[in-house]
């Protein structure tokens, strides 16, 4: 599925971008697609909207080469990529360099591979048919430490709370338990020999699964609904 809006960005720059471009250059990425056009648009719109673009690859080998060679804050990946796929990628790139965040992007809008992504070790789930300022606000998000997934996805997995509380991977339920019991996510990474943003990124993906939007809410679900004990 092509991007959409594919254009040149040098001349279609908002003043909100022109204004984050110092910040944004901090934001260092690899961007890996097996379909080149996407990778030179993307370089160019990156690039254009004031993120450090260090290189590119064109199937998951290459990419997780490429993480290993320049850690950069954000891995840009498709899910369908030759070799080693996006899941993988974010399952390898946790023990290889797990500084840096991937960030999946799709042309599939699919529940049940955000599921998958997330469980993975994604920080997050972008759509190839969304505007690629959707997709800069995607690397803004997980380079500051946050999850991101697409509105419309995101949307739908609240719509089936039920369903995806079952979905709850047994490392998010004892991230649940410990917040629970009052520790804060440098206390439980101690305790499990992980680190904070590693607790914070299994605390958020329980809390988009339950449907809550603090952690305070996610464990008050989870204990109501008898998630965990």
């Amino acid at each position: 599925m092509a991007i959409r809006h594919c254009r040149r960005t040098d001349d279609n720059l908002t003043m909100a971008q022109v204004s984050s471009l110092h910040d944004r250059s901090a934001t260092t990425c690899v961007i890996a697609d097996d379909h080149p056009p996407i990778i030179d648009c993307l370089s160019r719109y990156l690039t254009g909207a004031g993120f450090t673009v260090l290189a590119t690859a064109q199937d998951g080998d290459a990419a997780l080469t490429q993480i290993a060679a320049h850690r950069p804050r954000v891995c840009i990946a498709d899910v369908r990529m030759p070799h080693i796929d996006g899941l993988e990628l974010a399952r390898r790139a946790l023990t290889v360099a797990p500084e840096t965040a991937v960030l999946l992007y799709s042309g599939v809008s699919d529940r049940g591979l955000v599921s998958d992504a997330l469980d993975a070790g994604a920080r997050g789930f972008a759509l190839k048919d969304a505007p690629l300022d959707d997709l800069a606000r995607a690397l803004d998000t997980v380079a500051a430490g946050g999850l991101y997934v697409d509105p419309v996805l995101a949307a739908s997995l609240a719509s089936r709370r039920g369903d995806e509380r079952k979905s709850l991977s047994e490392r998010e339920r004892e991230v649940l338990r410990l917040l629970a019991e009052g520790g804060s996510y440098a206390d439980i990474g101690a305790s499990l020999f992980l680190s904070p943003d590693t607790v914070r990124a299994h605390a958020q993906r329980a809390m988009l699964k339950l449907g809550a939007r603090t952690r305070t809410q996610a464990v008050a679900v989870a204990l109501r609904e008898a998630v965990i004990g």
